[in-house]
């Protein structure tokens, strides 16, 4: 139950981007010519293409409905029941647009990537293209170019700043084997690389995921599928995670590459009413992506203390991080966004507490969540998972002296949010806090500055309050 709760939080505040941290390219992208480029998310998408029974606009709706934020467009599509007779691509009208945009912005769903669309080798052509994506505010075209059309496409990517991923559809289509994909990309600007389609490369008889290894570096963007069968032309799509693409081992991989570009959903199946098969893999992904933040946790403090400042006398017994009297014991690095989970245990009497993102290694301003022996006191902002002085815990959730408890401390932006014994105690916006000395309920606090205005990252500390304590399993993740 404690790693359901979690990994829901974890799914929530990240909602459906999904950044694995800074990337260093790698001597295999920068032969390929891959990027730098750090902090991109992890976007997931529908292709418009599952809803190819219906309308641009239902499929806009569809994906709202999936909580999705990111539509793939692909071109022929009718725009909507009032406008039958106008295809979604190049040939829209500045008033077709428009009224797409604003649909789309009322939606709060962006037009990321268009296709498969048809490029060539044709300057006039192309522009087309080209133009319409960047009206539209496109990031990828997606398509299957002639190998002629490359120095133009590679020009037009350039000028444009906006890619080309070139997809894959299956045997014996030009682009079938990842290794014509790697052989059209040699050379070129990171602005080329693939639109990895997993379901046609099984159709083909090829391993998604050793095709995705080979293809490191030059993946732009996925159609993401887990088919039935293998090998098979008629197999169909099934809900991420039953099929036979392992889905799971593909995320993996794409997190071990530092990979950055979205994931369009196309869903070729039960066309009729895809959208709970769909809900499916939007969940599965989700909770994979969750599952794969989780393994990244790492000892906030190391057994040898090297990452460690030591105001006072601490020790690791047993694997038992315990106080041992004489100050507090601090991070050597500032942490901003994270997630910060332990195993606590309190003596009678014990008032201690954590400390985040604190500016220096002292206690005022700081932000405390509570440690204290308060099982049977009343709830106030002094009790144990309550943010010190600043607000009450919803639940007096603390155990009674002796007993383990669990917490997760989860700081992601102005957001603050508290987990004790697998109940959700705070969940504050700092940017509530607009006055120094004065709660958003109108009650004193004792700091002289407006939470709002305290840093966004900071040292994490465990307090020596005078009193017994007990920590275990102390790990911390960067979101």
């Amino acid at each position: 139950m404690k790693k359901i709760i979690i990994l829901g939080l974890i799914a929530m505040i990240v909602s459906t981007s999904f950044c694995f941290g800074e990337e260093a390219a790698t001597k295999k992208e920068n032969r390929r010519g891959g990027s730098r480029s750090r902090g991109r998310r992890w976007k997931l998408a529908t292709q418009a293409y599952s809803f190819k029974k219906f309308t641009f606009y239902e499929a806009i709706d569809k994906t709202e409905s999936l909580g999705l934020h990111y539509i793939e467009a692909y071109p022929g599509q009718k725009v909507s029941k009032d406008r039958m007779d106008v295809n979604v691509g190049p040939g829209m009208d500045a008033e077709v647009r428009s009224e797409v945009k604003k649909k789309l912005k009322d939606a709060k769903i962006k037009l990321i990537n268009f296709g498969v669309t048809k490029l060539k080798n044709d300057e006039a052509e192309c522009r087309k293209v080209f133009d319409f994506a960047k009206d539209m505010g496109i990031e990828t075209i997606v398509s299957e170019p002639p190998e002629d059309a490359f120095d133009l496409i590679d020009r037009l990517c350039n000028e444009y700043k906006i890619k080309l991923a070139i997809h894959n559809h299956p045997k014996p289509s030009h682009y079938w084997n990842p290794d014509t994909v790697l052989k059209v990309c040699e050379g070129r600007s990171n602005m080329i690389g693939a639109c990895a389609d997993t379901g046609h490369w099984m159709r083909s008889g090829v391993n998604p995921l050793e095709a995705i290894k080979k293809l490191e570096g030059r993946i732009v963007s996925f159609h993401l599928k887990d088919l039935n069968e293998f090998g098979v032309r008629k197999a169909h799509d099934m809900p991420w995670g039953t099929g036979k693409a392992d889905i799971k081992a593909i995320l993996t991989e794409l997190a071990r590459q530092k990979f950055r570009g979205s994931f369009s959903i196309e869903y070729e199946y039960h066309w009729e009413n895809s959208v709970p098969e769909i809900q499916q893999c939007v969940d599965y992904f989700k909770k994979t992506v969750a599952e794969l933040r989780s393994s990244r946790a790492k000892d906030l403090f190391s057994k040898d203390f090297s990452n460690a400042v030591l105001e006072g006398k601490w020790a690791f017994e047993d694997g038992v991080l315990t106080r041992k009297g004489g100050g507090d014991i601090w991070t050597k690095e500032k942490y901003g966004d994270f997630i910060l989970s332990m195993e606590f245990k309190v003596a009678k009497g014990t008032n201690s507490g954590v400390f985040i993102r604190t500016g220096n290694y002292e206690w005022i301003p700081w932000i405390e969540v509570q440690i204290e022996d308060s099982s049977e006191k009343e709830i106030s902002n002094h009790i144990c998972g309550g943010i010190f002085d600043i607000i009450a815990p919803s639940k007096n959730m603390v155990k009674k002296p002796g007993l383990w408890n669990h917490m997760n401390i989860i700081a992601k932006g102005k957001r603050i949010i508290v987990v004790l014994n697998d109940e959700k105690v705070v969940d504050m916006d700092l940017n509530n806090w607009k006055t120094a000395h004065k709660n958003p309920d109108g009650t004193k606090n004792k700091f002289d500055i407006a939470y709002k205005d305290l840093p966004d990252s900071g040292f994490i500390g465990l307090q020596d309050h005078g009193r017994p304590v007990w920590y275990r399993n102390v790990k911390i993740m960067k979101l």
